[in-house]
Formats: structure tokens, sequence, C-alpha cells
């Protein structure tokens, strides 16, 4: 039997009318879409891909968890729409706690899906315990970074410092490369990308390329990979 899409149109149909109707009412009357081409949808992909990602690595989980809630946190910001605007995918490792550790990730968002690896926002001491492993092993960080694989699949991208970070050498051959304060590599995705019926096989392919660089981070920081 051929093999099916676990996203479709539809779930991107419904992602662009929540974002022109974020507000309870509209998504009460519009559950069953969510819970559908959304929810499900997610979980027959986390389930599905798990052997993919055990393959890449036996140290990232695809769990129930790996699907982020729906449900803004509105506590704090000034925006109060209750619903996040996309569907969000992380393959955490093992030894994370939150998302600010070393995972892939997913991005399901019209006009917007990406897939990313990497650690984004990483807690002060992970972050200097990367900077220090660069500088400790610069080689491994050019080849995790500068390969033909890596360069042609991902890019670097993330939030980086105005000024070489305190304490390394401004002079240091790496030092752009050091005043990065977010550690991701992400691919930006076309629609047909995410509802192929072999999203398992390109996705875990895109990830496949940064492996030397996941291998780089997880050394950095003591975990396994």
């Amino acid at each position: 039997m051929a093999a099916t899409s676990h996203f479709t149109r539809q779930t991107f149909v419904f992602m662009q009318e929540l974002k022109e109707h974020n507000d309870r009412e509209w998504f009460a009357a519009n559950k069953q879409r969510y819970e559908t081409h959304v929810k499900d949808a997610s979980m027959r992909f986390i389930q599905d891909f798990a052997p993919a990602l055990a393959k890449l690595s036996p140290h990232f989980m695809a769990t129930p968890r790996s699907l982020f809630r729906i449900y803004r946190d509105t506590r704090f910001g000034k925006d109060k729409s209750p619903y996040k605007t996309y569907t969000g995918i992380q393959f955490r490792h093992e030894q994370s706690k939150d998302a600010h550790a070393p995972g892939y990730y997913l991005h399901i968002q019209p006009g917007e899906a990406f897939a990313g690896l990497g650690i984004w926002h990483p807690h002060p001491k992970a972050l200097r315990k990367i900077r220090e492993h660069m500088v400790a092993e610069p080689a491994a960080w050019k080849k995790a970074t500068r390969g033909k694989k890596f360069t042609e699949a991902v890019g670097l991208t993330g939030d980086r410092l105005s000024r070489p970070p305190k304490g390394f050498d401004p002079q240091h051959p790496l030092i752009e490369d050091l005043m990065w304060k977010d550690f991701i590599a992400v691919k930006q995705l076309p629609q047909k990308f995410v509802t192929s019926a072999d999203l398992s096989g390109e996705l875990a392919g895109v990830f496949r390329s940064g492996t030397p660089f996941m291998r780089f981070l997880c050394d950095a920081l003591g975990v396994p990979f």
C-alpha cells in the first residue's frame, strides 16, 4: 500500500484561518479540524519518525511530548491571543529538561515552515561551554559547520552579539562564530515538503546533514550523541 501524507493542505488551511480568527469561540467551533489535521497528524508523524530518529542518534526522543501545545502562555506578554499560529515538533535530547538543549525541530506554518537543529537560547553556562569547546577544538567546529553537506542543506542562524563575548580574544580566528548567541541550523521548507508522503525520509536527510554539528554541541555540553 502506498504511503500517505501525515500533513495535508488542510493542515495549512487550518493554521492560516487560525491566524485570522485567533479567539476561543472560533477555535471551539473548529476544534475537530485541529484534532484531525494538526494534533492527530502530528502524533502519527512523531510515532512514524521514531525509527529514523533512532538511526540519527539513540539519545533523542520521539514521544507525545515532542508536540508543543497550541495554547499560548499569555500571562506576561502584551499579545493576549490564546493560540499559537504554528505547530512545533521538537525531538529533544534524553537528558534535556526543556527546549533549551540540543534538539531537532520541525516548524509547520503557512509560508514559514522550516526544519531546525541545534540549541536555541542556551543558558549562560551552556553557552560558555560551547564557546570554550570551539576554542579548544577549532578543527572540529569548522568540520561541523563548513562541510559541503552541511552548508548545502542548512544555514546557521539566530541571535548574535554586537561585540566579542567577554573573556574571549577579539582577534580569535573564529570570533565571528563565537559571537553567536544561538547555535541553530535551519532549512526553510516549502509546503509540498511537509505534505510529502516521504516526509520522514526527507526530514531525516536534512537532519543527517547536521550530524557533525549536533555531535559537536553534545560533546561541548558533555552529553552523549
